[in-house]
């Protein structure tokens, strides 16, 4: 188990130095997930979001574009721009297109699932006898990588 959080970590690290030399490619999906496509396309958003690729007023790409970019059908980017603008993650702007808002980084986006996945991954590294003192330091590394996030909350 504790083999599966290290290689998730280096994903996500190989990720990253992906995301920043290719900020023009930073929308792929997992075509063979057993995640919903809008579902990726929401939380790829957000990691973007996160790291400070993408900033408050940045313009998403357009519907069609995403789709053509991506492959997939316009509706599942047309579905995941809907669920972003009622989480208040996007805004549209008649005829300019989408837009991310002003004040995501200060929206409280988590859910249920999200405290459920923490609390597994505490288990498991309390469950290999990892120190409460070494998983808050790793916490606050962790904060100090969101840029421009607030990590008082």
């Amino acid at each position: 188990m504790l083999i599966t959080v290290i290689i998730t970590v280096v994903e996500h690290i190989v990720h990253l130095i992906h995301i920043t030399e290719r900020r023009d490619k930073v929308f792929l999906v997992d075509l063979k997930s057993r995640v919903p496509i809008y579902e990726q396309l929401k939380k790829k958003t957000l990691e973007l979001i996160m790291y400070g690729v993408l900033q408050p007023g940045d313009k998403m790409p357009s519907v069609r574009n995403l789709a053509i970019d991506l492959g997939i059908n316009p509706n599942t980017v047309q579905k995941a721009y809907q669920d972003m603008e009622k989480d208040g993650i996007i805004y549209s702007a008649s005829g300019r297109g989408s837009f991310i808002c002003e004040d995501v980084k200060d929206k409280t986006l988590y859910t249920d699932e999200t405290i459920e996945n923490l609390s597994k991954a505490i288990y498991e590294v309390r469950l290999y006898g990892m120190k409460k003192t070494e998983v808050i330091e790793i916490v606050e590394q962790e904060y100090k990588k969101g840029a421009g996030y607030d990590t008082s909350k």
